[in-house]
């Protein structure tokens, strides 16, 4: 069990609000994870792809710095960001790509930071379970209690892929290739998820996440 810094230490309300992240590659399933953490414990669900799509809206703190870095030219008649100039944009500019990264990621890193100091001082919910594929990449495990792994192995997840969003092989490689190896994910996380089978299987092994960490920290 890792210890958050000392500010959100310090910040921690009668209730201990303990905040987990859960990581894995594409495919590994962590969506049905996270539905049944938000069925089965009390917590707060926080997604950082949502939070991240939330930014590319007019309005938002970076919006303004999105569209002077792409170019005005993505932008819809409406004001708002042409999707597909922007997503084609990208893909034919890395550098672009980057430096879009480099405005959002840390934006993004801001709310999540934000919620966990928020959660800790209310101590509303039992649990803080944030979801990210980059948690690791990022930095994360430096202001959470703990990451979790949602494991699946590579076969299962290329299955899932194929059927659920009609990816093509090279396209599956291309991202296992870009993502972690299933021994750096390991190496940095505190606990396994297994959810190479059934949903009862997976089920049963979040369940006995929780347990140890409830044991563990005396809740």
């Amino acid at each position: 069990m890792r210890h958050i810094d000392k500010e959100l230490s310090a910040k921690r309300g009668d209730t201990e609000t303990l905040c987990i992240g859960i990581t894995g590659g594409v495919g590994s399933g962590k969506s049905s994870v996270m539905g049944y953490l938000s069925d089965s414990t009390n917590c707060r669900i926080l997604v950082s792809d949502d939070e991240a799509k939330k930014l590319y809206v007019p309005g938002s703190p970076v919006f303004d710095m999105i569209i002077k870095t792409a170019g005005a030219d993505v932008l819809a008649k409406d004001g708002s960001l042409d999707k597909n100039a922007f997503a084609a944009r990208l893909f034919n500019d890395p550098f672009l790509r980057d430096k879009i990264n480099n405005i959002v990621h840390p934006a993004v890193r801001s709310i999540i930071s934000d919620t966990i100091k928020y959660e800790i001082a209310s101590g509303e919910h039992e649990f803080l379970f944030i979801e990210a594929a980059l948690l690791i990449e990022n930095g994360y495990e430096e202001i959470l209690d703990e990451l979790w792994y949602v494991y699946a192995s590579e076969e299962t997840r290329r299955k899932r892929l194929r059927e659920s969003r009609g990816y093509s092989d090279e396209k599956i490689d291309s991202i296992f290739a870009s993502q972690l190896s299933e021994e750096g994910f390991r190496e940095h996380c505190d606990r396994v998820i297994d959810n190479d089978g059934s949903m009862e299987r997976m089920r049963a092994s979040v369940d006995a996440a929780i347990e140890a960490v409830r044991v563990q920290t005396g809740q």
